[in-house]
């Protein structure tokens, strides 16, 4: 059995769909609340279903094959610091501490956020000097960047870590299964129904000098693409480390909308409306990730380019009456 934390969101419930087609068991320990995020899992065969609360206490005396630690408080706008910081930072800890315990991998979610506004660069270096010049710019980003320092630290003290560990730092992840996450949705999920309707799609105009209006880029990679990062993780048991989980290539909203129209074949529509500005100074032009470290670990199952998964996502699930993978 391997257990997958925060199984019922976006990328938990992806793995967890892929975990089945393997025909391997899943428990899944997340909280479904009133939002409709148990239609992620609709489709899925669960072995268990845990509650958060209730981990610890479900993992006394259990054997897993691996645990894949997704579940977090993954809202970029998060306020509350100590609930952020007890659910993103203080229960990994608990689970490091289990995982090293009872010799179980470990693949947890870093995040992109960690880099901040990408001044020091996107280069995933698990070393302790590199880690400490980040400076993640939301609470969120800080609490990912905590786990990946106690991580990287007890690593480097040669202390005992479980026989496999793997923090991935994913970048801006899209496709089926993301609709219960509000605001926090790709902006393709976001704004489907209006390309759909004719309505025009409003993006960001630029605030900055020689980037033209919708040129704001990110490093957009279709979730089937992290899940089968994971997927390799979990079958290669030899590889530990810290890895940037993106295309290696930025690519602009303008772009991401366009290839939106494409798969539909309508015309475009798009305006571009003032950033607002409380945002405008900490607002991140570009981010893109280097990949190298994961394809010289032997990752080689390559990424998907953004038209083709764009329209993979409009085709198979957004422009569908069922939605949901």
């Amino acid at each position: 059995m391997l257990l997958v934390t925060g199984g019922a969101g976006f990328i938990g419930s992806n793995v967890v769909a892929a975990l089945n087609d393997a025909g391997r068991d899943v428990a899944v320990c997340d909280v479904l609340g009133q939002d409709g995020k148990w239609r992620n899992l609709a489709k899925r065969r669960l072995a268990d279903f845990v509650p958060p609360s209730e981990l610890m206490d479900w993992l006394k005396s259990r054997r897993l094959d691996a645990v894949i630690h997704l579940g977090a408080i993954s809202e970029t706008t998060a306020t509350d610091g100590d609930l952020v910081i007890e659910t993103n930072f203080r229960l990994s800890l608990r689970l490091l501490d289990w995982c090293t315990a009872n010799a179980t991998p470990l693949i947890y979610a870093s995040s992109a956020a960690t880099y901040g506004d990408g001044d020091q660069g996107f280069d995933d270096d698990a070393s302790i000097d590199a880690l400490k010049k980040l400076r993640p710019m939301n609470l969120y980003g800080w609490s990912k960047h905590l786990f990946d320092m106690a991580v990287a630290e007890r690593a480097a003290r040669g202390e005992r870590l479980p026989p496999q560990w793997a923090g991935l730092k994913f970048f801006n992840v899209f496709g089926p299964n993301e609709y219960h996450k509000g605001t926090m949705m790709s902006v393709l999920a976001r704004r489907f129904d209006d390309i759909r309707a004719g309505r025009p799609v409003q993006l960001f105009k630029s605030h900055r000098e020689g980037i033209a209006d919708g040129d704001q880029r990110r490093d957009f990679i279709y979730v089937d693409d992290v899940v089968r990062v994971m997927m390799w993780l979990v079958a290669t048991p030899s590889v530990s480390g810290l890895f940037n989980v993106g295309t290696g290539t930025a690519r602009s909203f303008r772009d991401l909308m366009l290839s939106a129209y494409t798969a539909l074949g309508t015309k475009p529509n798009i305006q571009y409306i003032d950033m607002p500005e409380a945002i405008r100074g900490s607002y991140q032009y570009f981010t893109q990730s280097e990949v190298d470290r994961l394809q010289h670990a032997g990752y080689n199952g390559g990424f998907t380019a953004l038209e083709h998964a764009v329209e993979t996502y409009v085709k198979g699930f957004l422009d569908c009456t069922d939605r949901f993978r």
